[in-house]
């Protein structure tokens, strides 16, 4: 995989896919700008070197309409705010309006392009769509981790276009950060993970099982793994088409002498709501057509002496409903217990992302990754096809 440290960008127009799907109020103002603050060395890059920036990114669902809810002009607003210098934006990501915009741009400006999700083409990578994009620069670049686990036009289909193909900052840093943690860790490596379902994650699992040396199961998943296990988890949350492949799972991990560790204690409540009555209980002793929603405490102090001595640690998934103040201690313990270990820490974006931010950890750990679903990718063994489109 070529690095855009590797091409000459001098005056040359960069066409710079990068995940600005940021989250907006009722108001459409942006409510966190994360992914475009991680994305701010690449474009500062760009413009020591008099570079000609284009700027293409999807925003929400659109499916393929029109939709000014998910316009990307507030997101050109608040990138031209932060850069402190204007941010040019075309109403359209291909056509003679922009393909003009992009000749006229001088060294050293910016162009923001609309949603490439107003058009089909996009998520279903058409041939003719890519090309149209890719006739716009002089370089491609993928800076956008969080989708490079999508076969999409400005992903996977512009490389094969675009006179040079490279990656950004931030595809090389997420790639490199996902090999020093699991690919080639130093150990032991300690995998925490949690979620609400098992068959989300039932891949990433399996493939663990080569890895690691302790796997730590938390969340609504958790359930689906106590009951195949034996024991009457009530009300609670549970897979039943998965309870043989959860039995499979533990005993694999036993054959390859992984420490397997599930709940010993649950947070249990009488329903799912802020308001609900709770009570901790030890997993065999659950109330009738109560539900467990987070780990309890024992559970959490065991899971924290789990990872003490870890020397590399992943982790995705909340240990419950974190969401809710009730049920975030036992994520809180673990995302505490990680972010004071000496190894290197490494957390899945999505929901991960947020219960490390909610817990005040997000800059206490090595490293949080722009891209759940892409993350996930990797931890099933599968290569990225945004990153197999640049080697």
């Amino acid at each position: 995989m070529k690095s855009v440290r590797d091409v000459d960008v001098t005056s040359k127009a960069v066409f710079v896919r990068v995940d600005y799907n940021v989250p907006v109020d009722e108001k459409l103002n942006i409510t966190d700008d994360n992914r475009i603050l991680a994305t701010l060395d690449l474009i500062y890059y760009l413009l020591e070197r008099n570079a000609k920036i284009i700027l293409a990114s999807h925003m929400g669902r659109p499916n393929g309409k029109r939709d000014p809810k998910f316009s990307l002009a507030q997101v050109a607003k608040r990138v031209s705010r932060i850069l402190e210098i204007p941010v040019l934006f075309a109403d359209d990501c291909i056509g003679k309006t922009v393909s003009k915009m992009v000749s006229q741009l001088d060294n050293g400006q910016i162009l923001m392009l609309e949603n490439l999700r107003f058009y089909n083409e996009e998520k279903e990578n058409n041939e003719a769509f890519a090309k149209k994009l890719a006739s716009l620069c002089d370089v491609y670049v993928n800076n956008a981790f969080a989708v490079s686990h999508r076969d999409q036009a400005s992903v996977t289909g512009m490389p094969k276009f675009a006179p040079e193909s490279v990656a950004g900052f931030l595809l090389e840093k997420e790639v490199q950060s996902y090999y020093d943690s699991v690919e080639n860790p130093k150990r032991p490596l300690v995998a925490v993970i949690g979620g609400a379902k098992v068959s989300g994650k039932l891949a990433a699992l399996e493939n663990m099982l080569k890895f690691v040396d302790k796997l730590i199961i938390g969340g609504a998943m958790a359930n689906t793994f106590l009951k195949s296990q034996g024991f009457d988890t009530k009300g609670s949350m549970v897979e039943e088409d998965l309870l043989q492949t959860a039995v499979g799972i533990v005993k694999k991990a036993k054959e390859k002498g992984v420490d397997f560790l599930l709940p010993i204690d649950l947070i249990c409540a009488d329903k799912f709501d802020k308001d609900a009555r709770v009570k901790e209980v030890l997993v065999d002793q659950i109330p009738d057509q109560w539900m467990a929603l987070d780990i309890g405490p024992k559970t959490a102090l065991r899971y924290a002496k789990a990872i003490q001595n870890a020397e590399t640690i992943v982790w995705n998934g909340p240990m419950g409903v974190f969401e809710m103040e009730k049920f975030i201690s036992g994520t809180r313990v673990v995302a505490d217990a990680i972010a004071d270990s000496s190894a290197f820490s490494i957390v899945g974006g999505g929901d991960t992302g947020l219960a490390a931010k909610k817990c005040n950890v997000a800059d206490k750990v090595s490293y949080v990754s722009t891209g759940g679903g892409a993350f996930l990718h990797l931890m099933e063994g599968k290569k990225l096809p945004g990153v197999v489109a640049l080697e």
